[in-house]
């Protein structure tokens, strides 16, 4: 190797990676070790051949050497390839400078068991480790155990023929181009899987393939799809996640007989020998081939898109309700998101609710809109109609990662059985099924959640009873309309309950989620960011929207501010009403709270934390109810709220109801006006009493508040259903049919579509009615 060209190429590496977009991650590097050792690593793209080793590099500070294809060494980069640490597959004296820098521990090997670049991904047949590629199949090459084996055996022989055959470990000595026994390691050879997953996959034109194509004539298209590819992943921004596993020790060579045998004797043995154990080492390759197989796949970092193509690929028919496909995906990155034995992005470190509600992170979206351009997807109304032949079948290989990305997708996640079992149990689950499936997980979900906070924060005598601060579902009589309906700041779900009960007894379903940091102790609330509770909102809209068809949002106080929030984002909200929303506040303690804020932050820097003002005393209405400390980060967080919700409060045109007290000690009226006329509703109604207290859901004259939005309730109900996005697919029904077949052999599907006479709807709605008293009597 050329030590100033290693150098070289290193400084380029790092230029260009500097230049990239590329985000990498590293996992598991506790398991590199200090000695000899063997990579092994997918191969999915170029990165890995020259980007790879260069990270290794700056990670064990050793000479990192990888195998290339032979192709690319040709000419002068032929050369340079040799200079800087690359050795041809079919190099001559491989396997013995391989083995030679293995036995010193001079230098780490990269080797790519699947033998070449796997474009389609494709290692998986009848449960199986499969390579497919341009000239067939093959299966994976064993290689990197051969390799390791015959290193141990060769460390071992030596060691054993210098007390034992001098004459025999000089040769041996003088084979592998060794100064002395003293020159080699005293370390065994290990083999550590790595697995790299690369995520967003978008191949498509870029700087440098149009920089190629001009500087080029006649590229040859193999070439072009490398440059269109790798070249997107990283100008575009792509997350790389490198993945190492446990290292495989080589106890082969120390626990099998025949092997130990030809290690001790004295005859002289040539490299090349056709020894009598190397029966036995290449059964012992294969094992340890099938495992660091199996170590590298089930360490594919699983994204989004994997949930998605893995769904779309099992779906048992080929029009899907969108909503149902996020369903799916919800629950398998739930349900193997709890086992840890499936390693996920980064992105499911965060709730994965808005794959039900906004999908404002533009998971789904990207996805679908990704699809229909590579033809996997069409849209027909507010159904998806999927290609299944796309899925099923790979078409040119070289070009599979541009013609047939999605296919490629789910080629990758194969191997993670646990996954794939989830994501097939899930595809057999009609509509309502997993609407009743995701609902159940989520109400257990936010009740576990609320267990584990109160036995971690609550407080003898001073935290209220478990059943104040848990939030609870109230049933009505049809599930045609239910409500999420939120508490207020410092309370509790029991601050809703007269309400909720009320509603209910008017046959509207009711669920009061629990917003995260109360109900427990001030010192949760302190850690807790609006963010925390809008999520918690969310995850109420989630339940009672896979509870019923049509969803109301409502809250009291800072849970006005939330239903309000929620009406603005998700457009299948049929309505909100916000009572005493906290758009102006009162309290004189409020103005002062950012400086307050400000300075807490000032003594956590400086690790002052006597000096802190972490809490003020609160006189509640309901001391039942409410925290006898408001933290001073929650208020601030309460601004930051409203702050958000302001200018964004034009956008809510659903029917709206405002409920404000004129002498409110705590909201001033004056925002709720503001709130009013800011209201976009072309139907839209404010109601205000003259209660002197701030909460107006307790105490005398509720029942005054309860009738009003009771009244609002009545008349959403009585309206028609709202139109629906094509994502959600509620009210069009979840039932998903599987196509027909008619004499011609053409396929066809029954039209769904609402409204087409009077017989057929008369028959929906019994349908549906005789479907709502089924799950009430399961639920």
């Amino acid at each position: 190797m050329n030590r100033f060209a290693y150098r070289t190429t290193s400084l380029a590496i790092k230029t260009l990676s500097s230049i990239s977009r590329a985000r990498l991650y590293l996992h598991g590097t506790e398991n590199i070790p200090e000695g000899p050792t063997i990579f092994v690593v997918n191969h999915f793209t170029r990165i890995e051949t020259f980007f790879f080793p260069y990270h290794l590099h700056r990670l064990t500070g050793r000479p990192v050497w990888s195998l290339a294809a032979a192709e690319l060494f040709v000419g002068r980069f032929g050369r340079y390839l040799e200079d800087i640490g690359a050795v041809s597959t079919r190099a001559p004296d491989r396997d013995l400078l391989m083995v030679k820098t293995l036995l010193t521990g001079e230098t780490s090997w990269v080797i790519f068991p699947e033998g070449r670049m796997v474009k389609s991904k494709k290692i998986m047949e009848k449960g199986r480790f499969m390579i497919s590629y341009a000239g067939g199949k093959h299966p994976p090459h064993t290689g990197a155990a051969s390799l390791a084996l015959r290193t141990e055996f060769y460390r071992q022989r030596i060691a054993e023929m210098v007390t034992t055959a001098p004459d025999e470990a000089n040769r041996l000595i003088n084979l592998f181009n060794l100064p002395s026994v003293d020159s080699i390691s005293l370390k065994h050879t290990v083999i550590v899987p790595v697995n790299l997953t690369y995520y967003p996959l978008r191949a498509r034109e870029n700087v440098l393939s149009r920089l190629a194509e001009r500087m080029v004539e006649d590229l040859p298209e193999r070439v072009t799809e490398e440059i269109m590819t790798e070249g997107a992943m990283l100008l575009s921004g792509v997350d790389i996640d490198i993945r190492f596993g446990e290292p495989i020790e080589i106890t082969a060579c120390r626990s099998c007989r025949a092997i130990l045998h030809d290690i001790r004797s004295t005859a002289p043995i040539g490299f090349d020998d056709h020894i009598p154990s190397r029966k036995y080492m290449h059964r012992e390759a294969l094992k340890i081939m099938q495992r660091y197989m199996a170590a590298i796949y089930h360490m594919t970092t699983v994204n989004h898109d994997h949930l998605f193509a893995s769904c779309l690929k099992k779906s048992l028919v080929n029009r899907i309700k969108p909503i149902n496909l996020k369903r799916r995906a919800f629950l398998a990155s739930q349900a193997c998101g709890k086992t840890g034995k499936v390693p996920f992005h980064n992105s499911f470190d965060q709730s994965q609710i808005h794959l039900l509600t906004d999908d404002r992170y533009q998971k789904f979206s990207e996805f679908v809109d990704f699809a229909v351009q590579k033809n996997a997807l069409a849209v027909d109304g507010t159904v998806l109609v999927r290609d299944a032949a796309r899925l099923g079948t790979m078409f040119d290989f070289h070009r599979s990662r541009i013609d047939n990305p999605i296919s490629v997708m789910a080629n990758e996640v194969e191997p993670l059985s646990q996954l794939q079992r989830c994501i097939s149990r899930l595809s057999w689950l009609p509509g309502f099924w997993l609407r009743r499936k995701v609902a159940r997980h989520l109400i257990k979900r936010e009740l576990n959640a609320f267990q584990q906070d109160y036995d971690r924060f609550a407080v003898q005598k001073i935290s209220k009873p478990r059943d104040i601060g848990c939030p609870f579902l109230i049933k009505g009589d049809h599930r045609r309309m239910g409500v999420v309906l939120a508490h207020g700041y410092l309370a509790a779900p029991a601050e809703v309950r007269g309400l909720a009960k009320y509603l209910g007894k008017m046959g509207f379903w009711v669920y009061a989620p629990r917003l995260k940091g109360h109900g427990t102790a001030p010192e949760d609330l302190a850690g807790c960011t609006y963010q925390d509770w809008i999520e918690s909102m969310e995850v109420g809209y989630a339940i009672i929207s896979h509870l019923c068809r049509r969803v109301v949002a409502g809250g009291f106080s800072t849970g006005a501010g939330l239903a309000l929030d929620l009406a603005q984002r998700i457009p299948t909200i049929e309505g909100v009403f916000a009572i005493s929303a906290p758009l102006r506040l009162q309290d004189m303690v409020a103005r002062f709270v950012p400086a307050v804020d400000a300075w807490n932050r000032f003594m956590d820097r400086i690790h002052l934390e006597d000096a802190k003002k972490t809490f003020i005393d609160n006189h509640p209405e309901n001391p039942w109810i409410n925290y006898f400390q408001n933290p001073i980060s929650g208020v601030n967080e309460l601004e930051r709220l409203m702050a958000s919700l302001e200018p964004r409060i034009p956008d809510i045109t659903v029917p709206a109801l405002v409920i404000q007290s004129r002498e409110d000690p705590v909201v001033n009226p004056k925002g709720t006006e503001m709130i009013f006329k800011a209201l976009g509703s072309a139907d839209k109604q404010m109601v205000m009493f003259s209660f002197q207290r701030h909460g107006i859901l307790l105490g005398e004259g509720a029942h005054r508040v309860y009738r009003a939005v009771g009244d609002f309730l009545d008349h959403i109900r009585r309206r028609p259903p709202s139109a629906m996005p094509p994502t959600t697919g509620l009210a069009e029904g979840d039932k998903e049919l599987p196509d027909k077949k008619t004499k011609d052999g053409r396929r066809k599907t029954k039209d769904r579509r609402w409204g087409r006479g009077d017989r057929r709807q008369r028959r929906e709605d019994r349908r549906k009615n005789v479907s709502d008293e089924k799950e009430e009597r399961e639920l």
